[in-house]
């Protein structure tokens, strides 16, 4: 079985981060598994990540605007790799994927996994869309609904596949932390609020720093690791609040779980969310997750049970609990074990596998039937 994922472009994000997990754990079920970029520009930092996985990278480059050729370019492809399931992953994707998929008379599965709802006419062209498509997933039973409201997919035919990861990598490392506090010139004894993600307005960053800021001295840091369009935004709030001998902001990583080792607390100030990755991997890593009450989060996380959860945008009740959570190690090191149990039982990578390629078996089968 040829298997070919669909992005929008090879740039760090929830979704193409989720396609790279899934196409190489596919890879080492033993699939055939392609992914294709849409983004019309040399590979994207992802692109080796992929390519060390053993899936083939390959870019169809979409031109400005609506593309009316586009699908008939992504048929070809297909044709020519002998691709039996097409996959996409958010809007772009299935706009253009789909319609290609279909063209190619392989099997069509898209993943939403996010809550963006684009423009009215990405709107108009999504919902068209989605009749090429054979089986619609949402990665939490929030986006199942929202996708449903919105005209995408009946709710009836949506099925529910959460995001999974792959859990050796994320682990307490005790070496870790002590090298990386080192290198960002964070003392032992600190205790460090940490964040992981891309620098977006959607993430709100500029208010965890609000809400951090009167907390935040020698003892007590805060770090941010990623790069985004917000990220001068993000800059000038802890300028603002002057704090900035205290906030470490390191860029795009690719040793993430290193930096994770040297978290005491990982903070996620979402407005909006699906099922991201990073909170998976902060609670396997053993770390205490404080988060928005956003997306499937709720889901993910039962207050005081599992981790920690606050309203979105209010910046008090971020600041409050940072305060009691801090004041509480015992506790909250307790509701982290139960995080990290939940997690590493529930969120792996094998799991997310095996489920796509069962639903990837069955659309397969019912095509054949048809």
């Amino acid at each position: 079985m040829v298997i070919a994922h669909v992005l929008s472009s090879l740039r760090v994000g929830g979704g193409e981060r989720v396609a790279l997990e899934l196409a190489g754990g596919q890879v080492k079920a033993g699939r055939d598994v392609m992914v294709v970029s849409l983004a019309d520009e040399p590979d994207g930092p992802l692109a080796g990540e992929f390519r060390s996985r053993g899936v083939e990278v390959v870019t169809v480059g979409k031109r400005p605007g609506i593309e009316l050729g586009l699908p008939l370019r992504l048929a070809k492809v297909f044709r020519a790799r002998r691709v039996k399931v097409v996959h996409t992953h958010n809007r772009l994707p299935l706009i253009y994927g789909a319609v290609a998929g279909k063209m190619a008379r392989a099997g069509v599965v898209h993943t939403r996994h996010g809550p963006g709802r684009g423009t009215r006419r990405e709107t108009w062209l999504r919902r068209g869309a989605g009749h090429f498509v054979d089986a619609y997933v949402a990665v939490s039973a929030e986006l199942a609904t929202l996708a449903s409201e919105v005209g995408d997919c009946p709710l009836a035919r949506i099925s529910v596949i959460e995001n999974g990861i792959d859990l050796d990598r994320f682990s307490a490392d005790p070496g870790a932390r002590v090298a990386t506090r080192a290198a960002l010139g964070i003392s032992a004894s600190a205790y460090v609020l940490g964040s992981v993600g891309r620098l977006a307005p959607e993430k709100d960053y500029p208010l965890l720093v609000r809400a951090a800021a009167p907390l935040l001295g020698p003892d007590m840091w805060l770090v941010i690791v990623g790069d985004g369009a917000d990220a001068a935004t993000i800059r000038a709030a802890v300028a603002q609040a002057g704090v900035s001998q205290f906030v470490a902001l390191p860029g795009s990583r690719s040793d993430v779980p290193q930096f994770m080792a040297a978290f005491d607390l990982f903070v996620l100030s979402s407005r909006m969310e699906g099922l991201p990755l990073v909170a998976l991997e902060a609670m396997s890593s053993g770390l205490p997750l404080l988060a928005t009450a956003v997306g499937g989060l709720p889901g993910l996380v039962k207050d005081t049970v599992t981790g920690f959860l606050v309203p979105s945008g209010d910046e008090g009740a971020l600041r409050d609990r940072l305060m009691a959570l801090r004041g509480d190690r015992a506790g909250t090191r307790a509701v982290a074990e139960r995080g990290c149990a939940h997690v590493r039982a529930r969120y792996s990578r094998e799991v997310m596998v095996e489920r796509y390629l069962d639903l990837y078996g069955r659309i397969l089968a019912g095509r054949g039937r048809q």
